[in-house]
């Protein structure tokens, strides 16, 4: 294929609720622009977008998917994203490599959830965003109910650029009040045929064209002149309003499609073409040394790497995005993330699973490499001395843990190698192989998300596995003062083992000093710190080991083994197993021998001792509690409440944003399973929520009683 130079490039995104067309309008574009000979369907299952299998079983879009067309000597790059929130990663990354959006409204059910959600996802990234209302044809389209709905909750910057005729079966015509014509197109869709305006639609398409000049006019201080000197503005003027009113997001135009029989498309493409911001046009991206990388045609090479995937027979496929200069094949380039070199062997362009091979892509087009060695999502790639990268893809925070385990201890290796693909393609899913709970932790976005992963190791990677309710990361630590001491000995034949360790342990509290006497039993024990050692945690909090041996009855060499005995502990706590911490240790006195001690004999010795004293200081559970902010629709904040005083959660705080109210709350984390499917199930999945560490704080008695008892009963059945 022909290359194109920066300002013939336009990359949109396709956003828009499950079931609003994007995939069909896509399919549409790519046949406009001969890129495809026919147009496939979502039931035939031959659709350029949506070829993987999941995709085709399920009847939706799972992965983003990189697409292109060819109009009026122009090139689209198509992104075509998921519309499950689940699957919002792929939403994200694809608002990353384009510089505008297209959200589509299904007419039948007006703004949808996912439509809320993806306009969200636009506005946190600044995308200007182009709206479509699709299925005119359909016998329940309500085209003015939709347009209502989005003025209401989308933004009242909302402009209709069209309007339909006729909708329903039938669906043939529409009012441009751009052009102020009437197009009108073929049975089998494509090209309009442009009419004058019939004079029953003249009105009202008057008023509307009156209300477009204003807002164009808004949108630029010399328009505005130009509209208070002849009361009027030229469709010339009115698109250069609009296009500067779509860029700083002041306007938001909507186009009417039916992306099943191909009405619109055209008219919507040439908008884009026309109006829709170039890569030059948008603002620069910063780089990690905070300076501003121009897209500039004739700088240095550079790439972001905004996808990956893995693909049959061809392995992995790195979908990038030329932000500066231009890239040829064979390029010697350095992966400024990691430090590594990679040569570009071959260069395509993709549209769906096929690939075309070119031999450049120039600044603003997106293309893809396959077979590098070291490159991945978020990677960046320079031309030789440019050591800098750009800003990772800021993918959501996930909502939803399970853990999960091979069927066959054999497939081990297997599942994780297969876990670490899938997080290749879909960063949104994080694995996380916890030492402490022993359990490989799946993060995800939600039930469902995780539910098609698990698909893909039943039925691509050939590893049966199940799911299991994840583990809470409790803490243990004590609420008072205990001493013990213990006594190693073993003898059997030449060099024997002695250890006497006595020590005495109490609650650490950050600030907090030792005592010169501490009362233990009714009896009074004298306490000389001579030296001191503050452990940070690897898990969080403190361990203080305090040396208060007098008169040599340790060895200070004994004393590292000591601790290390002690530390051996705090990493499996009585009640649950779980890691100890904040707690202060004084090693006071103990016995060794001249031949019979050594390192393990105090270590062992420290560790026993621990073990008894911890059992007497009143040991506390301690569970992971989390800062949870939800934005819910205002006629559902007394169920969403109600639910969270059933989690042990404590509101902290309400207030309004963005026609949602927000409710601030602090949950335990252990109720917080499989809170993504509940708050959807309670608000219609209108709300959505983040969550993040806060602290830990002791559980009540009863949960304490019942976490130790489920603990008592899993260690029996191990």
């Amino acid at each position: 294929m022909k290359t194109y130079q920066t300002d013939q490039i336009r990359n949109i995104a396709l956003l828009g609720n499950s079931g609003s067309g994007k995939t069909t309008l896509a399919e549409a574009m790519l046949f406009n622009g001969g890129v495809i000979e026919r147009r496939g369907t979502i039931e035939a299952r031959n659709t350029v977008s949506d070829y993987r299998p999941i995709e085709q079983e399920n009847g939706n879009s799972v992965f983003s998917t990189v697409l292109y067309t060819e109009i009026l000597n122009k090139k689209i790059n198509i992104l075509d994203t998921p519309g499950l929130d689940d699957f919002s990663g792929g939403v994200i990354s694809s608002l990353y490599a384009t510089e505008c959006a297209v959200l589509l409204i299904n007419v039948q059910n007006g703004v949808e959830v996912g439509t809320e959600i993806h306009f969200r996802h636009a506005e946190n990234t600044h995308k200007p965003l182009i709206l479509a209302i699709n299925g005119l044809d359909h016998e329940k389209a309500n085209f003015e109910k939709s347009f209502e709905m989005m003025k209401e909750r989308l933004s009242n910057n909302v402009m209709l650029a069209q309007f339909p005729v006729n909708e329903g079966h039938g669906f043939n015509s529409v009012i441009d009040i751009l052009q102020m014509k009437m197009l009108e197109y073929p049975k089998e869709g494509g090209a309009a045929k442009i009419s004058e305006i019939p004079s029953e639609h003249q009105e009202r398409a008057t008023d509307l064209h009156n209300a477009l000049i204003e807002k164009a006019a808004e949108s630029d201080e010399v328009l505005m002149e130009q509209f208070f000197a002849n009361d009027t503005l030229t469709e010339e003027e009115i698109r250069k309003g609009i296009a500067k009113g779509l860029h700083t997001r002041s306007v938001f135009p909507v186009f009417c499609i039916s992306a099943k029989n191909n009405i619109g498309t055209d008219a919507l493409a040439r908008f884009i073409i026309n109006e829709a911001p170039t890569v030059t046009e948008m603002p620069a991206p910063v780089n990690s040394k905070g300076k501003e990388v121009k897209p500039d045609p004739a700088g240095p090479a550079s790439v972001f790497i905004f996808k990956s995937s893995i693909e049959e027979h061809i392995g992995e496929i790195n979908y990038f995005k030329v932000c500066s200069g231009r890239i040829t094949e064979n390029l010697d380039v350095v992966n400024s993330s990691n430090g590594t070199r990679e040569r570009l062997a071959q260069l395509y362009v993709c549209a769906g699973k096929n690939r075309s091979r070119v031999a450049e892509l120039h600044t603003g087009d997106i293309g893809a490499f396959v077979k590098l060695k070291n490159t991945k999502t978020g990677h960046t790639l320079n031309a030789p001395g440019n050591d800098w990268s750009y800003e990772g893809i800021r993918f959501p925070v996930s909502k939803f843990r399970v853990a999960i385990k091979a069927q066959s201890e054999s497939d081990d290796e297997k599942l994780g190698e297969a876990l670490g693909k899938i997080h290749l393609e879909d960063p949104t899913i994080v694995i996380e192989y916890s030492k402490e709970l022993k359990q490989i932790i799946v993060h995800g976005q939600g039930e469902y998300h995780l539910n098609i992963m698990k698909w893909h190791l039943d039925n691509i990677y050939k590893i049966p596995s199940n799911f299991h309710p994840p583990r809470i990361p409790y803490r243990e630590t004590i609420t008072k003062s205990a001493q013990a001491d213990y006594r190693h000995k073993k003898q059997s034949g030449g060099a024997g083992q002695f250890g006497e360790v006595h020590m005495i342990i109490e609650p650490y509290e950050e600030g907090s000093t030792e005592v010169a006497m501490q009362k233990i039993g009714g009896k009074e024990i004298k306490i000389s710190v001579r030296d001191k050692e503050e452990i940070n945690l690897p898990w969080g909090g403190k361990l203080v080991y305090v040396n208060s041996i007098v008169g040599g009855s340790i060895d200070a060499r004994f004393l590292p083994a000591i601790l290390k005995g002690i530390m051996e502990k705090m990493e499996v706590g009585p009640l649950t197993g779980s890691y100890a911490r904040d707690i202060r240790v004084y090693v006071y006195d103990g016995k060794m021998h001249p031949v019979d001690s050594n390192e393990i004999s105090f270590r062992l010795a420290g560790r026993n001792a621990f073990s008894i004293a911890f059992k007497n200081a009143n040991p506390k559970i301690l569970e992971p509690v989390y800062d949870v902010e939800i934005m819910v629709p205002s006629d559902r904040m007394g169920d969403v409440i109600s639910d969270l005083q059933g989690r042990r959660g404590m509101v902290l705080g309400m207030s309004s944003e963005k026609r949602f109210e927000v409710i601030k709350a602090r949950v335990p984390l252990a109720e917080m399973n499989k809170y993504s499917t509940a708050l959807s199930s309670i608000t219609g999945g209108r709300a959505f929520y983040t969550m993040k560490f806060a602290e830990y704080t002791q559980v009540p008695g009863d949960v304490q009683e019942a976490v130790i008892k489920a603990y008592a009963e899993e260690e029996e059945a191990e």
